[in-house]
């Protein structure tokens, strides 16, 4: 499946004037969505498995596939690629990147002394970070399609900031750049 990133929305540009006419509230929602939907990356396109070159994608341990992969697609709009099969991992495209979601698991010939395991929630070590033009427009979207985050947004050294825990433990910076600087 080749997955590109360009110029492309979740609402045609067609329709974007009669849907904010007809929903004027929730267009400010309409508007994030469209603008996350939409990357460009040096005039290049990547896809996932890569034909050439190479594409990267962000790996999580989880302890159901389909919970986390309709999690990711009904927080944050992530597109589905593939619920796996069995022993398969699954798919999916979030913004500008892929990640893979796999249940843990003992060493295996290629990785024989490491084994994979869900996060204990009060104790990560890595984390997706989320860069985000309207912090208060997302909080208010992801937090009405199920998001728990850990406070509200909070300004702190030169951005406002806000966590999100997803189904199995794995925190989530959300971030905006503010004009403050320090240093």
């Amino acid at each position: 499946m080749k997955t590109t990133f360009g110029s492309f929305s979740l609402m045609p540009p067609e329709n974007q004037a009669s849907e904010r006419a007809r929903r004027p509230n929730e267009y400010r929602v309409s508007e994030l969505e469209s603008s996350m939907s939409s990357v460009q990356i040096d005039q290049k396109s990547y896809e996932m498995p890569p034909k050439e070159g190479m594409s990267i994608a962000h790996f999580l341990t989880v302890g159901d596939i389909n919970r986390s992969l309709d999690y990711y697609e009904k927080v944050f709009g992530a597109r589905i690629l593939s619920r796996g099969d069995g022993n398969a991992p699954g798919y999916l495209q979030l913004a500008n990147i892929w990640m893979i979601v796999n249940v843990g698991g003992s060493p295996t010939p290629d990785k024989p002394t490491v084994s994979l395991s869900v996060p204990n929630p009060n104790h990560i070590n890595s984390f997706l970070n989320f860069r985000v033009a309207d912090i208060q427009a997302c909080y208010e979207l992801w937090k009405s399609r199920g998001a728990e985050f850990i406070t509200a947004p909070i300004p702190k050294y030169g951005e406002i900031r806000c966590y999100i825990r997803d189904p199995d433990g794995y925190i989530i910076e959300v971030g905006q750049s503010t004009d403050q600087t320090y240093g």
